[in-house]
């Protein structure tokens, strides 16, 4: 059975079977089971969120192209969040620091066979601002690219952005063959540029990734992988004890002494576990009303019973993945919280998710604080592809969100530009305060270094006593892997996971 033909198959298994697919990853040909090739080594990935923009760059589900190694970008983050070459080369800003030109790599083919050059890149980029919504890495950025010449592109925004090869790593502005953007929704099955094809997609159930053997760097260890979706923790964290999968995201903390630390990697994330507050309509909009909700929450409680230990109490937004937050954290002056009212049966709804197995469990103990400090709570917990919409639209007076703070650009500024302004795409706090918008303005023209930190911890401190969101708990992250399996990537911005040098050595 040929590759092409043999990966349709397992997605075809996939389909088929759903969640207990992690049982059996074998593909399926006219009516009968036939397992992979032999002798193929491929890498089982039960992957905790499915996609809910049908894989689309310009969605969170750019991530996914990421750590499956089949989207690349113009530049990456390293460790430190200092922008590193991938499809370009070099980049600089010009006289006009509006503009930056960006060197191409050479070499470099789409997985259809397409040449990469400016014009691919344009296309791209221009796809991406056009989008509606537009990507979260965009937010507040007006940016369009052109072609300086076959290996040169020009990236220009309506005012200076210092942080603009930052801002190009995000997988949201994964660079697809033009053939993903011809009309319709965007399509990344055989356009990317990584060592990973997308061959195929089966919904919300599963994906096929094959090596692609023209890739411009070394050839990926790994013939495949086989991924599954799989929302619910606990069959994640079985999939890992039984050895249907080789490596599974976010394990549950609850599931992890039946597994053992053998097979378990604690990854300090940049990632806040927050009680977002609807500051513009309902009790919430009062803040001794947000006070009051603040001052009832034992966060310890929290990282003990739920997180068994696994976790660091919040003292602000940004945690200790961020080594300088805390140095320089201090209220702002003349900004001081509101005292706690006395709550009379306010009704409130309080909403979170499923797909995190820890969150309803934190959302329990929340309601009962609450309740005893005086509100009437009413919960409203769903998968996450089923609420986030009513969630963006304000629908709850409070919500319960495990938040990445490095998300995007490797910097905290893009995350409360998407979170916490007047025209934030992400703005489930429904705020809009003009201190807040200037004190983020001014961060985001500054230049990396000292004085945007201090301006970034700024925002944290002005939201921090308007009592906007209540900070829970920064978390850390649980990822399963087989024995065997080798050089996984264990990456707290959540970009990488499976990559080149990726391999299965037993099973």
């Amino acid at each position: 059975m040929n590759r092409r033909r043999a990966s349709r198959a397992r997605a075809a298994a996939l389909s088929l079977t759903g969640l207990l697919g992690l049982t059996t990853l074998t593909a399926c040909v006219g009516g009968e089971e036939e397992p992979a090739a032999a002798g193929e080594e491929r890498l089982r990935l039960a992957m905790l969120l499915p996609p809910r923009s049908g894989l689309s760059p310009f969605s969170d589900d750019a991530f996914k192209l990421s750590r499956w190694s089949t989207g690349e970008t113009l530049v990456r983050l390293d460790a430190d969040g200092v922008a590193q070459p991938v499809l370009a080369t070099a980049w600089e800003q010009q006289d006009d620091p509006r503009t930056w030109h960006l060197d191409l790599r050479a070499g470099v083919t789409f997985h259809d066979g397409t040449a990469l050059t400016s014009a691919e890149v344009v296309t791209a980029l221009n796809a991406v601002t056009a989008a509606d919504p537009v990507p979260r890495v965009l937010d507040g950025v007006d940016l369009e690219a052109a072609a300086v010449d076959d290996d040169t592109v020009a990236v220009t925004t309506a005012v200076a952005d210092p942080l603009l090869p930052n801002r190009l790593s995000s997988p949201q502005l994964t660079i697809l063959s033009p053939a993903a953007y011809d009309g319709g929704p965007v399509d990344p099955v055989g356009t990317g540029t990584g060592p990973f094809e997308l061959t195929e997609v089966a919904g919300t159930t599963g994906a096929t990734l094959e090596r692609y053997d023209d890739y411009w760097g070394e050839p990926a260890v790994l013939d495949g992988i086989d991924v599954t979706f799989v929302p619910d923790g606990t069959a994640r964290a079985a999939a890992l004890r039984t050895g249907t999968a080789d490596v599974v995201e976010a394990v549950p903390v609850a599931q992890a002494a039946a597994i053992g630390d053998d097979l378990l990697h604690e990854v300090a994330m940049p990632r806040t576990n927050t009680l977002y507050l609807n500051n513009d309509t309902g009790p919430f909009a009062d803040p001794a009303v947000r006070a009051a909700a603040r001052a009832a929450i034992d966060r310890a409680l929290l990282v003990s019973d739920v997180y068994e230990g696994r976790a660091d109490v919040a003292e602000g937004l940004l945690g200790p993945a961020i080594p300088w937050a805390a140095e320089l954290r201090a209220p702002v002056a003349g900004a001081e919280p509101a005292s706690p009212a006395e709550v009379g049966g306010a009704e409130i709804t309080l909403g979170t998710f499923t797909d995190r197995a820890e969150l309803p469990e934190v959302a329990v103990l929340i309601e009962q604080a609450l309740e005893v400090a005086g509100f009437e709570v009413t919960q409203d917990v769903r998968e996450y592809q089923f609420i986030e919409a009513d969630a963006l639209a304000g629908e709850f007076d409070a919500f319960v969100l495990s938040r990445a703070t490095l998300l995007d650009t490797g910097d905290p500024v893009a995350y409360f530009a998407s979170d916490f302004s007047c025209e934030g795409g992400f703005n489930i706090a429904q705020l809009c305060d003009p201190a807040v918008d200037a004190a983020i303005e001014r961060a985001a023209g500054l230049a990396p270094g000292p004085e945007r930190q201090a301006a970034t911890m700024e925002i944290e401190s002005l939201l921090l006593a308007r009592d906007a969101v209540v900070p829970l708990l920064h978390e850390r992250v649980l990822q399963g892997e087989a024995a065997g399996v080798a050089d996984v990537a264990r990456d707290p911005r959540e970009r990488e996971l499976v990559t080149s040098i990726s391999a299965v050595t037993a099973r």
